[in-house]
């Protein structure tokens, strides 16, 4: 089945099949580069766009002597028609591109739909035993691939839906309506409140208070000791890091859920083109939802390389970000999965990073995040808070969460995974709005480890008040529901994750929902003193001295603890904490009470409503440290 050009070396089966199209020269070349990068010649020559999907499989079923079919008839037929039935039918056709069917006579016959070394196999099998050609037919797989979405996309979006929420209905949001033990103990809670309120008032405000202030001044200390942590300085460099050689990188998926993102797909596009990765191996999904036509139509207009596909999403379900995340999953064939957002621009050898961090943890280490920083923080004030913040969590918090093996709330974009355990863990959770921090805590609860790794993706800040709001409400919304998830049964959290790690996500969750929820009382207070001018009294008994007390230190330990965090994530970044935003944390403080009140309200009356952020409206520009980056721009 190989074939020796006169002037050159053996050719594989894939790459002698294309002998009558292209030049031997050039095939030669192609071959030079499929074993450098551990390809097969056919992705290298798709990947240069010198054939398409479906001229590659006709040209091998001729060279092969195999007939090529354009569609599958009865593609599923020996599905059930329960959706979740024909979507895991769906997802074993896409794994092995394999289908088993019967020709006119009732025969056995199997539709192949093959690629890359995949295809010698094939030829070898073919060389031990030629009679499979009468049992065996090829189908591009893009082409197999548009018939599986047609005839069962929207059994697979259902599945995206509710799937997770079905198998494992006490860890999902989707389920928190239905949780008997979720209402019972917020009937208990509330006959205690109840109950001290009448018999002991000023004690129960007292011990309420003081909680409250513990479970806030904890996650201020976690973000102060992560000041005096700098997980930087003790991650390898990548010239002390052996580099993977590009014929061992496997094979990396990246999702991209795009709504109403139009504005921002030229510079996406990108980007991704920018990342030092071999595109033979790089298997991105745009993942867009079906009703988006602008969307749709600027990813058609800026035309895909063979290395990207647009997934399309049925209206199926809750419309989240989770649920088009589990979609493309669905449709992911790398051995690691990454997960980027629409503004995003990774820095070039963030992949690579992220291998290097799973080969150094090992087995156990299921996550790598990647530092996120905002890079439209001078546009704006309200940018400009948001950077700061960023620099805070990213390079301050999670460091240091990190090195002591604590859960993280993963960030919603820039993780790696191991695909394997992702599946186990049966994705993300479909109904719930901060589904990053959901997947952070399950990965800690089964024994699973996350790493945080010295590598940046530049991020685009909200630049207007209301598209800020609308972000941080989700965000506080979402940090309730994975609160109310795992609290449901406190014991089973504890087994799971031992009291250090139970704390730390009950900090994590409560902490900054408690202080937003908690600081326009404690500024009233401080004004209701100043205007009595008592301020330097604190009060004129026990209860108001230890009331004002605790309030003023929060306050202070507050916004000393969080100017110090910003400023010390900033300065890691080669920036500084400007004197506009540090005079004003009180007042961003009180915009994220706002954001917090809405968050209780939405949970309420609409629990799963993903409030979109506009992407692609600043005016920043392309980050400099990547040449790449601007000339594929």
């Amino acid at each position: 089945m190989d074939r020796r050009p006169s002037d050159g070396p053996v050719l594989p089966v894939e790459l002698a099949a294309c002998g009558g199209l292209l030049p031997a020269a050039f095939l030669s070349a192609v071959h030079d580069r499929a074993r450098r990068v551990g390809a097969g010649g056919d992705e290298v020559l798709r990947c240069a766009g010198r054939v398409r999907d479906d001229e590659m499989a006709q040209a091998l079923a001729d060279h092969l002597g195999l007939p090529l079919v354009q569609a599958v008839d009865g593609l599923f037929v020996p599905a059930s028609p329960v959706p979740a039935a024909v979507a895991d039918w769906a997802k074993g056709l896409l794994r092995t591109g394999v289908h088993a069917g019967f020709d006119a006579s009732r025969r056995v016959v199997f539709t192949l739909a093959v690629r890359g070394r995949a295809v010698r196999r094939l030829a070898r099998a073919l060389r031990v035993d030629p009679s499979l050609r009468a049992r065996l037919r090829l189908i591009a797989p893009d082409a197999l691939r548009r018939q599986v979405m047609e005839e069962a996309g929207e059994a697979i979006a259902h599945d995206a839906a509710f799937a997770f929420r079905d198998a494992a209905p006490d860890q999902s949001a989707g389920a928190l309506k239905a949780s008997r033990a979720l209402l019972a103990l917020t009937v208990v809670i509330a006959a205690v409140a109840g109950g001290g309120a009448v018999l002991a008032p000023e004690l129960t405000f007292l011990a309420t208070l003081a909680l409250l202030s513990l479970i806030f001044l904890s996650w201020i200390a976690l973000r102060l000791a992560g000041c005096r942590f700098d997980a930087d300085e003790t991650e390898p460099l990548p010239a002390q890091d052996p580099a993977i050689e590009d014929r061992h990188l496997p094979v990396y998926t990246l999702l991209i859920p795009l709504y109403q993102e139009a504005a921002s797909v030229p510079r996406l596009l990108a980007a991704m083109r920018a990342l030092d990765y071999p595109p033979e191996k790089l298997d991105i999904k745009l993942v867009v939802e079906a009703d988006d036509g602008e969307t749709r139509a600027a990813i058609a207009a800026a035309g895909l390389p063979p290395q990207m596909e647009e997934v399309v999403v049925p209206n199926v379900g809750p419309r989240t970000k989770p649920k088009a995340l589990n979609m493309g999953l669905t449709f992911a064939r790398g051995t690691y999965v990454a997960v980027f957002d629409a503004e995003d621009q990774p820095e070039e050898d963030q992949l690579r990073r992220a291998l290097a961090a799973f080969r150094r943890g090992g087995r156990r280490v299921a996550c790598v995040q990647a530092k996120l920083r905002v890079d439209n923080g001078a546009e704006r004030w309200i940018s400009g808070h948001f950077a700061a913040e960023y620099a805070g969590q990213f390079d301050v918090l999670l460091p240091v969460l990190s090195a002591l093996k604590l859960p993280i709330l993963l960030g919603g974009t820039s993780n790696h995974f191991r695909r394997d355990v992702l599946e186990d863990l049966g994705g993300w959770d479909a109904f719930n709005v901060t589904e990053d921090a959901d997947l952070g805590i399950r990965l800690a609860r089964t024994g699973w480890r996350t790493e945080v790794i010295a590598s940046t993706t530049f991020e685009e800040a909200p630049v207007s008040l209301g598209g800020w709001l609308g972000q941080r409400t989700r965000w506080f919304k979402g940090w309730a529901q994975t609160l109310l998830v795992h609290g449901r049964h406190p014991r089973s959290l504890l087994r799971d994750l031992g009291w250090r790690g139970a704390a730390t996500v009950g900090v994590l969750t409560l902490g900054p929902f408690v202080s937003a929820l908690l600081h326009p009382f404690g500024m009233a207070l401080l004004g209701w003193n100043l205007a009595r001018g008592t301020l330097g009294a604190l009060g004129d008994n026990w209860m108001e001295v230890f009331t004002s007390a605790l309030t003023y230190a929060t306050l202070a330990v507050g916004y000393g603890g969080t100017a110090l965090t910003m400023s010390v994530g900033l300065a890691r970044r080669g920036d500084r904490l400007r004197g506009s935003l540090f005079w004003t944390i009180p007042l961003y403080w009180l915009l994220l009470s706002l954001a917090a009140w809405r968050a209780v309200i939405e949970l309420i009356r609409r629990p799963y409503h993903w409030e979109k952020t506009a992407h692609g409206i600043s005016t920043r520009r392309l980050p400099l440290w990547s040449r790449r980056l601007r000339n594929s721009a």
